[in-house]
Protein backbone atom coordinates (compact mmCIF):
# COMPACT_ATOMS: atom_id res chain seq x y z
CA UNK A 1 0.00 0.00 0.00
CA UNK A 2 1.73 2.93 -1.08
CA UNK A 3 -0.96 6.05 0.01
CA UNK A 4 -1.31 5.19 3.58
CA UNK A 5 -3.38 8.38 4.03
CA UNK A 6 -6.18 8.03 1.05
CA UNK A 7 -9.19 9.90 0.64
CA UNK A 8 -10.95 6.79 1.92
CA UNK A 9 -9.59 7.22 5.26
CA UNK A 10 -10.38 10.74 5.45
CA UNK A 11 -7.39 12.56 4.49
CA UNK A 12 -7.46 13.70 0.85
CA UNK A 13 -4.64 13.03 -1.99
CA UNK A 14 -3.30 16.49 -1.63
CA UNK A 15 -2.52 15.98 1.88
CA UNK A 16 -1.01 12.73 2.06
CA UNK A 17 2.39 14.41 3.34
CA UNK A 18 0.79 16.38 5.47
CA UNK A 19 -0.94 13.85 6.95
CA UNK A 20 1.63 11.26 7.69
CA UNK A 21 3.71 13.65 9.08
CA UNK A 22 1.00 14.45 11.42
CA UNK A 23 -0.08 10.85 12.44
CA UNK A 24 4.11 10.69 12.74
CA UNK A 25 4.41 13.31 14.97
CA UNK A 26 1.31 12.08 17.42
CA UNK A 27 2.29 8.44 17.72
CA UNK A 28 6.36 9.52 18.29
CA UNK A 29 5.37 12.44 20.90
CA UNK A 30 2.45 9.98 22.99
CA UNK A 31 5.29 7.69 22.70
CA UNK A 32 7.55 9.40 24.72
CA UNK A 33 5.25 9.73 27.74
CA UNK A 34 4.70 6.18 28.01
CA UNK A 35 6.54 4.98 30.50
CA UNK A 36 6.94 8.60 32.27
CA UNK A 37 4.54 8.28 35.27
CA UNK A 38 6.51 5.00 36.02
CA UNK A 39 9.76 6.78 35.56
CA UNK A 40 9.12 9.65 37.28
CA UNK A 41 7.90 8.75 40.01
CA UNK A 42 10.21 5.83 41.55
CA UNK A 43 13.08 7.83 42.66
CA UNK A 44 10.94 9.84 44.80
CA UNK A 45 8.69 7.16 46.27
CA UNK A 46 10.53 7.74 49.55
CA UNK A 47 10.34 11.42 49.60
CA UNK A 48 6.31 11.31 48.96
CA UNK A 49 6.03 8.39 51.22
CA UNK A 50 7.72 10.86 53.90
CA UNK A 51 5.08 13.72 52.85
CA UNK A 52 2.07 11.76 52.86
CA UNK A 53 2.27 9.22 55.11
CA UNK A 54 2.96 5.79 53.87
CA UNK A 55 5.45 3.08 53.46
CA UNK A 56 7.20 0.25 51.92
CA UNK A 57 3.97 -1.96 51.70
CA UNK A 58 2.23 0.78 49.50
CA UNK A 59 6.02 1.58 47.87
CA UNK A 60 4.97 -2.11 46.96
CA UNK A 61 1.87 -1.35 45.70
CA UNK A 62 3.07 1.42 43.65
CA UNK A 63 5.72 -1.16 41.85
CA UNK A 64 2.84 -3.44 40.98
CA UNK A 65 0.72 -1.04 39.19
CA UNK A 66 2.59 -0.79 36.11
CA UNK A 67 2.51 -3.76 34.92
CA UNK A 68 -0.98 -4.64 36.29
CA UNK A 69 -2.26 -1.55 34.80
CA UNK A 70 -1.06 -2.69 31.45
CA UNK A 71 -2.30 -5.97 31.51
CA UNK A 72 -6.02 -4.59 32.30
CA UNK A 73 -5.20 -1.92 29.12
CA UNK A 74 -4.10 -5.12 27.22
CA UNK A 75 -6.58 -6.98 27.83
CA UNK A 76 -9.48 -4.27 27.39
CA UNK A 77 -8.08 -1.80 24.33
CA UNK A 78 -8.94 -4.66 21.47
CA UNK A 79 -12.58 -4.42 22.41
CA UNK A 80 -12.35 -0.31 22.42
CA UNK A 81 -10.98 -0.29 19.19
CA UNK A 82 -13.37 -2.03 17.59
CA UNK A 83 -15.99 -0.41 19.10
CA UNK A 84 -14.35 3.03 18.26
CA UNK A 85 -11.64 2.89 16.15
CA UNK A 86 -7.90 3.29 16.89
CA UNK A 87 -7.79 7.15 16.39
CA UNK A 88 -10.19 7.98 19.11
CA UNK A 89 -9.14 5.34 21.45
CA UNK A 90 -5.46 6.85 21.55
CA UNK A 91 -6.93 10.08 21.84
CA UNK A 92 -8.57 8.77 25.05
CA UNK A 93 -5.46 7.34 25.90
CA UNK A 94 -3.49 10.46 25.64
CA UNK A 95 -5.85 12.19 27.61
CA UNK A 96 -6.15 9.85 30.62
CA UNK A 97 -2.43 10.42 30.75
CA UNK A 98 -2.36 13.99 30.95
CA UNK A 99 -5.12 13.97 33.22
CA UNK A 100 -3.61 11.48 35.86
CA UNK A 101 -0.02 12.75 35.76
CA UNK A 102 -1.21 16.40 35.94
CA UNK A 103 -3.36 15.64 38.84
CA UNK A 104 -2.01 13.07 40.69
CA UNK A 105 0.81 16.00 41.53
CA UNK A 106 -1.67 18.20 43.48
CA UNK A 107 -2.92 15.48 45.58
CA UNK A 108 -3.31 15.21 49.16
CA UNK A 109 -3.78 11.92 50.13
CA UNK A 110 -1.83 8.79 49.41
CA UNK A 111 -6.01 7.15 47.92
CA UNK A 112 -5.85 9.82 45.48
CA UNK A 113 -2.06 9.65 44.04
CA UNK A 114 -2.94 5.94 43.78
CA UNK A 115 -5.70 6.38 41.92
CA UNK A 116 -4.68 8.78 39.54
CA UNK A 117 -1.47 7.17 38.66
CA UNK A 118 -3.53 4.07 37.63
CA UNK A 119 -5.34 6.85 35.01
CA UNK A 120 -1.80 7.96 33.76
CA UNK A 121 -1.09 3.83 33.74
CA UNK A 122 -4.11 3.27 32.12
CA UNK A 123 -3.68 5.49 29.23
CA UNK A 124 -0.06 4.34 29.23
CA UNK A 125 -1.30 0.75 28.48
CA UNK A 126 -3.35 1.17 25.92
CA UNK A 127 -0.79 3.80 24.50
CA UNK A 128 1.35 0.11 24.37
CA UNK A 129 -1.30 -1.54 22.58
CA UNK A 130 -2.52 0.54 19.86
CA UNK A 131 1.03 1.88 18.69
CA UNK A 132 1.93 -1.22 16.61
CA UNK A 133 -1.70 -1.55 14.78
CA UNK A 134 -1.18 2.50 13.92
CA UNK A 135 2.02 1.90 12.51
CA UNK A 136 0.93 -1.21 10.33
CA UNK A 137 -2.18 1.14 9.12
CA UNK A 138 -0.52 4.20 8.68
CA UNK A 139 3.37 3.80 7.44
CA UNK A 140 2.78 -0.24 6.31
CA UNK A 141 5.46 0.73 3.85
CA UNK A 142 8.13 1.64 6.66
CA UNK A 143 7.14 -0.74 9.77
CA UNK A 144 11.05 -1.22 10.61
CA UNK A 145 11.43 2.43 10.56
CA UNK A 146 8.54 3.80 12.24
CA UNK A 147 9.04 1.19 15.07
CA UNK A 148 12.95 2.24 15.76
CA UNK A 149 12.18 5.85 15.98
CA UNK A 150 8.27 5.12 18.01
CA UNK A 151 10.92 2.71 20.72
CA UNK A 152 13.38 5.19 20.96
CA UNK A 153 11.01 7.97 22.27
CA UNK A 154 9.55 5.19 24.49
CA UNK A 155 13.17 4.72 25.81
CA UNK A 156 13.64 8.16 26.49
CA UNK A 157 10.93 8.38 28.18
CA UNK A 158 12.05 5.95 30.06
CA UNK A 159 15.86 7.05 31.07
CA UNK A 160 14.82 10.93 31.04
CA UNK A 161 12.56 10.66 33.79
CA UNK A 162 14.68 9.02 36.82
CA UNK A 163 18.19 11.61 35.95
CA UNK A 164 15.73 14.32 36.56
CA UNK A 165 13.26 13.58 39.24
CA UNK A 166 15.83 14.61 42.36
CA UNK A 167 17.37 17.14 41.08
CA UNK A 168 13.37 18.54 39.92
CA UNK A 169 12.16 17.93 43.37
CA UNK A 170 15.48 19.15 45.29
CA UNK A 171 14.94 22.75 43.75
CA UNK A 172 10.87 23.05 43.59
CA UNK A 173 9.16 20.23 45.05
CA UNK A 174 7.82 16.61 44.48
CA UNK A 175 4.81 17.75 43.52
CA UNK A 176 6.30 19.78 40.49
CA UNK A 177 8.93 16.98 40.04
CA UNK A 178 5.68 14.57 38.70
CA UNK A 179 3.82 17.55 37.32
CA UNK A 180 6.25 18.63 34.83
CA UNK A 181 5.93 14.87 32.99
CA UNK A 182 2.34 16.03 31.97
CA UNK A 183 3.59 18.16 29.35
CA UNK A 184 4.15 15.52 27.04
CA UNK A 185 0.65 13.86 26.81
CA UNK A 186 -0.80 17.69 26.84
CA UNK A 187 1.55 18.62 23.18
CA UNK A 188 0.19 15.15 22.21
CA UNK A 189 -3.26 15.90 22.71
CA UNK A 190 -3.45 18.62 19.44
CA UNK A 191 -2.12 15.96 16.53
CA UNK A 192 -4.20 13.59 18.17
CA UNK A 193 -7.26 15.54 17.62
CA UNK A 194 -6.03 16.59 14.25
CA UNK A 195 -6.03 13.17 13.33
CA UNK A 196 -9.10 12.27 14.68
CA UNK A 197 -11.12 14.87 13.36
CA UNK A 198 -9.70 14.43 9.62
CA UNK A 199 -10.64 10.66 10.07
CA UNK A 200 -13.83 11.07 11.52
CA UNK A 201 -16.55 8.82 10.01
CA UNK A 202 -13.76 6.69 8.79
CA UNK A 203 -11.99 4.88 11.94
CA UNK A 204 -14.54 2.53 13.00
CA UNK A 205 -15.70 1.41 9.46
CA UNK A 206 -11.80 1.15 8.37
CA UNK A 207 -11.22 -1.01 12.27
CA UNK A 208 -14.06 -3.48 11.31
CA UNK A 209 -14.04 -3.43 7.64
CA UNK A 210 -9.94 -4.46 7.59
CA UNK A 211 -11.21 -8.03 8.63
CA UNK A 212 -14.30 -8.26 6.09
CA UNK A 213 -13.58 -11.22 4.43
CA UNK A 214 -12.09 -13.37 7.08
CA UNK A 215 -13.93 -15.77 9.64
CA UNK A 216 -13.83 -14.90 12.93
CA UNK A 217 -11.36 -16.02 15.09
CA UNK A 218 -10.51 -16.67 18.52
CA UNK A 219 -7.06 -15.15 18.95
CA UNK A 220 -6.54 -17.14 22.28
CA UNK A 221 -6.31 -20.68 20.01
CA UNK A 222 -3.34 -19.05 18.18
CA UNK A 223 0.06 -20.62 18.84
CA UNK A 224 0.97 -17.29 17.09
CA UNK A 225 -0.67 -14.97 20.12
CA UNK A 226 0.42 -17.28 22.95
CA UNK A 227 4.21 -17.63 21.80
CA UNK A 228 3.79 -13.83 21.14
CA UNK A 229 2.38 -13.61 24.58
CA UNK A 230 4.96 -16.40 26.54
CA UNK A 231 8.01 -14.09 24.98
CA UNK A 232 6.43 -10.30 25.36
CA UNK A 233 5.99 -11.68 28.97
CA UNK A 234 8.80 -13.17 30.02
CA UNK A 235 10.68 -10.47 28.91
CA UNK A 236 8.93 -7.91 30.82
CA UNK A 237 8.92 -10.15 34.01
CA UNK A 238 12.78 -10.41 33.84
CA UNK A 239 13.08 -6.65 32.91
CA UNK A 240 11.13 -5.43 36.20
CA UNK A 241 12.72 -8.28 38.46
CA UNK A 242 16.50 -7.19 37.38
CA UNK A 243 14.88 -3.39 37.43
CA UNK A 244 14.03 -3.93 41.05
CA UNK A 245 16.43 -6.13 42.61
CA UNK A 246 19.96 -5.42 41.01
CA UNK A 247 20.49 -3.14 43.84
CA UNK A 248 19.63 -5.49 46.28
CA UNK A 249 22.14 -8.18 44.92
CA UNK A 250 25.35 -6.28 44.51
CA UNK A 251 24.76 -4.71 48.02
CA UNK A 252 24.40 -8.14 49.32
CA UNK A 253 28.30 -8.58 47.58
CA UNK A 254 29.44 -5.61 49.35
CA UNK A 255 28.20 -2.85 46.72
CA UNK A 256 27.57 0.76 47.49
CA UNK A 257 24.40 2.59 46.77
CA UNK A 258 25.67 4.59 44.50
CA UNK A 259 26.93 1.59 42.11
CA UNK A 260 23.42 -0.28 42.38
CA UNK A 261 22.27 2.84 40.83
CA UNK A 262 24.52 3.15 38.17
CA UNK A 263 23.73 -0.48 37.21
CA UNK A 264 20.37 0.14 36.85
CA UNK A 265 20.85 2.87 34.98
CA UNK A 266 23.70 1.27 32.74
CA UNK A 267 20.76 -1.71 32.68
CA UNK A 268 17.96 0.37 31.43
CA UNK A 269 20.81 2.40 28.91
CA UNK A 270 21.51 -0.16 27.23
CA UNK A 271 18.17 -1.45 25.82
CA UNK A 272 19.19 2.10 23.69
CA UNK A 273 21.02 -0.74 21.28
CA UNK A 274 18.31 -2.96 21.04
CA UNK A 275 15.70 -0.23 19.66
CA UNK A 276 18.07 0.27 16.56
CA UNK A 277 18.57 -3.59 16.13
CA UNK A 278 15.45 -5.42 16.84
CA UNK A 279 12.96 -3.84 14.16
CA UNK A 280 15.23 -4.05 11.36
CA UNK A 281 15.58 -8.14 12.82
CA UNK A 282 11.94 -8.42 12.87
CA UNK A 283 11.12 -7.19 9.52
CA UNK A 284 14.06 -8.07 7.58
CA UNK A 285 14.88 -11.74 8.81
CA UNK A 286 12.22 -14.29 7.74
CA UNK A 287 12.56 -16.03 11.02
CA UNK A 288 14.69 -14.21 13.73
CA UNK A 289 14.27 -17.22 16.54
CA UNK A 290 18.16 -16.98 16.04
CA UNK A 291 18.14 -13.52 17.46
CA UNK A 292 16.00 -14.62 20.07
CA UNK A 293 18.69 -17.73 21.13
CA UNK A 294 21.26 -14.90 21.06
CA UNK A 295 19.58 -12.61 23.40
CA UNK A 296 19.01 -16.26 25.87
CA UNK A 297 22.28 -16.63 25.86
CA UNK A 298 23.81 -13.49 26.67
CA UNK A 299 20.97 -13.55 29.72
CA UNK A 300 22.14 -16.38 31.27
CA UNK A 301 25.96 -15.70 30.94
CA UNK A 302 24.98 -12.20 32.98
CA UNK A 303 22.87 -14.01 35.17
CA UNK A 304 25.65 -16.58 35.83
CA UNK A 305 28.37 -13.71 36.70
CA UNK A 306 25.87 -11.67 38.58
CA UNK A 307 25.07 -14.44 40.84
CA UNK A 308 28.64 -15.76 41.22
CA UNK A 309 31.14 -13.03 40.48
CA UNK A 310 28.96 -9.54 41.21
CA UNK A 311 32.00 -7.56 42.15
CA UNK A 312 34.23 -8.75 39.11
CA UNK A 313 33.48 -6.99 35.82
CA UNK A 314 30.24 -5.60 37.06
CA UNK A 315 29.71 -3.36 34.34
CA UNK A 316 29.91 -6.82 31.78
CA UNK A 317 27.28 -8.64 33.59
CA UNK A 318 24.82 -5.62 33.28
CA UNK A 319 25.40 -5.24 30.25
CA UNK A 320 24.72 -8.76 29.27
CA UNK A 321 21.15 -8.75 30.58
CA UNK A 322 20.40 -5.60 29.32
CA UNK A 323 21.48 -6.79 25.74
CA UNK A 324 18.90 -9.71 26.62
CA UNK A 325 15.58 -7.67 26.47
CA UNK A 326 16.28 -7.01 23.00
CA UNK A 327 13.33 -9.63 22.57
CA UNK A 328 10.98 -6.99 23.74
CA UNK A 329 11.22 -4.50 20.74
CA UNK A 330 11.31 -7.19 18.57
CA UNK A 331 8.12 -8.87 20.10
CA UNK A 332 6.30 -5.65 19.33
CA UNK A 333 7.43 -5.61 15.95
CA UNK A 334 6.40 -9.20 15.37
CA UNK A 335 2.89 -8.24 16.02
CA UNK A 336 2.94 -6.13 12.68
CA UNK A 337 4.85 -8.71 10.81
CA UNK A 338 2.44 -11.47 11.79
CA UNK A 339 -0.69 -10.06 11.09
CA UNK A 340 -2.45 -9.21 7.34
CA UNK A 341 -4.52 -6.68 8.89
CA UNK A 342 -4.93 -3.91 11.34
CA UNK A 343 -7.53 -5.52 13.15
CA UNK A 344 -5.40 -8.45 13.65
CA UNK A 345 -2.23 -6.32 14.86
CA UNK A 346 -4.81 -5.06 17.48
CA UNK A 347 -5.86 -8.17 18.64
CA UNK A 348 -2.28 -10.21 18.82
CA UNK A 349 -1.10 -6.70 20.44
CA UNK A 350 -4.11 -6.30 23.03
CA UNK A 351 -3.84 -10.17 23.69
CA UNK A 352 -0.06 -10.72 23.61
CA UNK A 353 0.09 -7.33 26.37
CA UNK A 354 -2.71 -8.31 28.36
CA UNK A 355 -1.45 -12.03 28.60
CA UNK A 356 2.33 -11.05 29.07
CA UNK A 357 2.10 -8.22 31.80
CA UNK A 358 0.00 -10.02 33.86
CA UNK A 359 2.47 -12.29 34.09
CA UNK A 360 5.24 -9.88 34.50
CA UNK A 361 3.36 -8.85 37.45
CA UNK A 362 4.61 -11.75 39.43
CA UNK A 363 8.19 -11.67 38.39
CA UNK A 364 9.80 -8.72 40.87
CA UNK A 365 7.44 -10.52 43.88
CA UNK A 366 8.41 -13.95 43.18
CA UNK A 367 12.11 -13.18 42.73
CA UNK A 368 12.11 -11.48 46.20
CA UNK A 369 9.80 -14.50 47.68
CA UNK A 370 12.50 -16.58 46.67
CA UNK A 371 15.20 -14.92 47.90
CA UNK A 372 13.53 -14.75 51.88
CA UNK A 373 13.02 -18.00 51.59
CA UNK A 374 16.57 -19.32 50.60
CA UNK A 375 17.81 -16.43 51.99
CA UNK A 376 20.68 -16.52 48.83
CA UNK A 377 20.40 -15.80 45.23
CA UNK A 378 20.86 -18.68 43.51
CA UNK A 379 16.63 -20.03 43.86
CA UNK A 380 15.77 -16.47 42.14
CA UNK A 381 18.04 -16.44 39.43
CA UNK A 382 17.41 -19.87 38.74
CA UNK A 383 13.81 -18.88 38.54
CA UNK A 384 14.62 -16.33 36.13
CA UNK A 385 17.32 -19.30 34.25
CA UNK A 386 13.14 -21.06 33.82
CA UNK A 387 11.84 -18.01 32.30
CA UNK A 388 14.64 -17.26 29.87
CA UNK A 389 13.55 -20.84 28.73
CA UNK A 390 9.80 -20.27 28.53
CA UNK A 391 10.29 -17.06 26.72
CA UNK A 392 12.50 -19.35 24.04
CA UNK A 393 9.70 -21.77 23.44
CA UNK A 394 7.45 -18.53 22.96
CA UNK A 395 10.17 -16.44 20.65
CA UNK A 396 10.16 -20.30 18.61
CA UNK A 397 6.34 -20.16 17.76
CA UNK A 398 6.09 -16.10 17.70
CA UNK A 399 9.18 -15.93 15.16
CA UNK A 400 7.77 -18.51 13.12
CA UNK A 401 7.08 -16.89 9.24
CA UNK A 402 3.43 -17.84 9.22
CA UNK A 403 0.15 -15.09 10.00
CA UNK A 404 -2.32 -15.06 12.98
CA UNK A 405 -5.25 -15.05 10.63
CA UNK A 406 -4.08 -18.46 9.54
CA UNK A 407 -3.85 -19.95 12.87
CA UNK A 408 -6.26 -18.38 15.29
CA UNK A 409 -8.66 -21.25 15.37
CA UNK A 410 -11.57 -20.12 12.30
CA UNK A 411 -14.23 -22.37 11.79
CA UNK A 412 -12.32 -25.67 9.12
CA UNK A 413 -8.72 -23.74 9.83
CA UNK A 414 -6.17 -25.99 10.64
CA UNK A 415 -3.67 -24.07 12.36
CA UNK A 416 -0.39 -24.56 10.78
Amino acid sequence: MTAILDRRRGLGSRSTRYGRILVALAILVFALSLRTAVTALTPLLTAIGADLGFGSAVMGVFGMLPTAMFAVAGLATPWFTARFGLERVTLAAVAFTAIGIALRSVTSGTAGLLALSCVALLGMGIGNVVLPPLVKRYFADGVAAMSTAYLLCVQLGTTIPPLTAVPLADAYGWRMSLAVWAIIPIAALLPWVGVVLARRGHDVHDHTGEAAGESTGTVWRSPVAWGMAAMFGMTSLMTYSMFTWIPAVLASAGGSASLGGNMVALFSGVGFVATFVAPAAATRIRNPFPVALACAAVLLIGFAGLLWAPMTATWLWITLIGLGPTTFPMALTLINQRTRTGAGSAALSGFAQGVGYTAACAGPLLFGILHSATGGWSVPFGFLVGTTVVMLVGAFHACRPRMLEDTWGRAGAVAR
